[in-house]
């Protein structure tokens, strides 16, 4: 299925289709030069599928994790297309997850001031959230998306057959993801993953209702300006935990443990029962004096106060000012 995103700073389609991956040279402009940027950690299988039809493919290849969102990997992205001559009418494509979609479109937005840049997600926490809206970015000084841009992808192609090589704990790790929308946005999709018996099975359903409740959101907010703050659910707590665990867990194991302590009552006790029935976690293991470094310094601070997305009720949510010693006053101290 074609799924529209209409932007003021740019709109394009978001292909949602089996084996489209073998069809790129069909959906995307690739009759030109195009840097294909993956990471070790993907199936190299998948970039040689997409260089095949290009008309002039470079292919880079970075360390697989977030150490490769920074400035040097910035860098060697961009003396790669100076490199190769790239020009204005050239383009990016990124092969991967996350951390190459957010590089490689931060990228492609500052080479000759932006080329083209095609997402296409090969892990579930890319395909359900970080490939659509525009969100690019690396990090800087131990904190995570600090420097980046708003630069809007020409297309976006998601081809679920990708996920069958993924590792479980990545799978999860998106899961936590596609959770985190259903428990602020859409009440059906929480009890379709809560009651789901074969997550195989309704993988495409999840990817495609987490699709339209991003699109739609992006649509509305494309920079962040007001709805789209709910998609930082979980993330104040889990951005926090991300910086001060240093790349030991995972960002969607990170945004798991941030959405208990923005959850309260029923809709807390369901989260959490989700969550461990997927394996991913839900008792953090530092103190508020250990993340509180990492949360003043969160992009959504505005003086002394962070917009939190809280949930008091599956598929709903509420917009507040929160003090960072608030938001991590629950949790337990540690000795």
């Amino acid at each position: 299925m074609i799924i529209p995103v209409k932007a003021d700073n740019g709109s394009y389609d978001i292909v949602l289709e089996r084996g489209c991956l073998k069809n790129a040279g069909q959906l995307l402009n690739l009759d030109r030069r195009a840097l294909i940027v993956t990471d070790d950690g993907v199936p190299e299988q998948y970039a040689r599928c997409v260089a095949a039809q290009c008309a002039q493919p470079f292919v880079v290849t970075v360390p697989k994790g977030e150490g490769s969102k920074s400035f040097e990997g910035l860098q060697s992205l961009l003396a790669a297309m100076l490199d190769a001559s790239f020009s204005r009418g050239d383009c990016v494509v990124a092969v991967g997850g996350g951390v190459v979609g957010d590089l490689s479109g931060f990228a492609a937005s500052c080479y000759m001031r932006g080329v083209d840049f095609y997402n296409i997600p090969t892990t579930l926490l890319a395909q359900v959230d970080s490939s659509v809206g525009g969100k690019t970015a690396v990090n800087f000084g131990g904190v995570k998306n600090i420097v980046g841009a708003f630069y809007q992808p020409k297309k976006v192609l998601i081809d679920p057959d990708t996920l069958t090589t993924l590792e479980r704990r990545q799978l999860m790790a998106g899961l936590a993801e596609a959770i985190k929308m259903a428990a602020t946005s859409d009440r059906a999709l929480f009890e379709l993953i809560e009651n789901s018996d074969s997550l195989e099975r309704d993988l495409p359903e999840i990817i495609r209702r987490c699709l339209l409740i991003k699109s739609g959101v992006v649509e509305k907010d494309p920079e962040e300006h007001g709805l789209r703050r709910i998609l930082n659910f979980g993330h104040t707590v889990g951005h926090a935990i991300e910086g001060a665990e240093r790349g030991r867990l995972l960002h969607g194991e990170c945004v798991a443990l941030g959405m208990p302590p923005m959850s309260t009552g029923d809709a807390r006790e369901r989260i959490v029962s989700v969550l461990q029935k997927y394996g991913l976690p839900t008792e953090i293991e530092q103190s508020a004096t250990e993340l509180m470094p990492y949360l003043i310094h969160d992009k959504k601070m505005a003086g002394r106060t962070v917009k939190a997305v809280l949930v008091d009720e599956i598929g709903q949510f509420r917009l507040c000012d929160m003090l960072p010693e608030d938001i991590l006053g629950g949790l337990e101290k540690k000795s």
